[in-house]
């Protein structure tokens, strides 16, 4: 593996860099218009809500569970994208010093999809732990715990996880975008995807426990995703990012305990 020499980012971007931006943008908008689309669908007589709201528990179909499946991929580009620009970005940079236009498009698309294939196998997870949980009736219409233990529980969890040496490997790998490139580099265009699927990894890890609270607030309450994904980008970027990471865990575990107390 041929290691680069380390670089320091421009603070200007180039045309190229500015469409990536315009581009993945307009692809986390794409993703909230359609998250927008779903929740009102769902909600929508005869849909999903309506039909749990009845009472009428009944196994998911293929249709449901290609629907709940799309759901949560499009959320999670929807609240992870905006958090990953200035990896990307710090790549295609590094790219373009050291491959033609070709090769370098490439390697960016490839990390691109490696990170979302990452993040689609979250999102498989979380559909599976869904329908597990609709089927013991441990959730809402709303598609939110309906007990107190379980929501207890999923916030103890996020919580301590806050708190971690686990969660702090992971978040400093993500706080660290240059740190990451160099560490991880691969010289050739296969590299961006073997790169991509290191860095979607580490992301997973730095955020699956705070993607359990949308058991306990709703899974389809896009208010409280946006606030997730809000604090998420803020905790990778920001200089008191590990503190802040801590703050909300201390947070999450007062909000346990007053859940189970109150």
């Amino acid at each position: 593996m041929a290691e680069p020499q380390a670089v320091t980012p421009s603070k200007r971007l180039t045309g190229e860099q500015w469409l990536l931006l315009l581009c993945l943008l307009a692809l986390t908008a794409l993703a909230w218009l359609l998250l927008l689309r779903m929740a009102r669908d769902m909600s929508a007589p005869g849909g999903m809500a309506d039909v749990a709201m009845a009472g009428m528990l009944m196994p998911w179909s293929l249709s449901d569970a290609l629907l709940m499946f799309v759901m949560w991929v499009v959320m999670m580009i929807g609240m992870m994208l905006p958090s990953a620009l200035p990896m990307l970005l710090i790549y295609q940079q590094m790219l373009r010093k050291r491959m033609p236009a070709p090769q370098r498009h490439l390697a960016l698309l490839l990390f691109c999809s490696a990170y979302v294939l990452v993040w689609a196998g979250f999102a498989l997870g979380a559909t599976a732990l869904q329908w597990a949980l609709e089927q013991l009736a441990l959730l809402s219409p709303g598609m939110r715990s309906t007990s107190t233990a379980l929501g207890a529980g999923l916030l103890l969890v996020a919580g301590v996880y806050q708190w971690l040496p686990g969660k702090a490997v992971c978040l400093e790998h993500c706080r660290g975008p240059l740190h990451f490139l160099l560490s991880y580099w691969r010289p050739d265009v296969l590299g961006g995807w073997r790169m991509g699927l290191a860095h979607g990894a580490y992301c997973v890890g730095c955020c699956w426990a705070l993607m359990g609270l949308l058991f306990v607030v709703g899974v389809m309450n896009l208010l409280w995703v946006a606030v997730i994904g809000a604090f998420i980008l803020l905790e990778k970027n920001l200089p008191q990012g590990l503190w802040l990471s801590r703050l909300c865990g201390g947070l999450l575990l007062g909000w346990s305990l007053w859940l189970l107390l109150g």
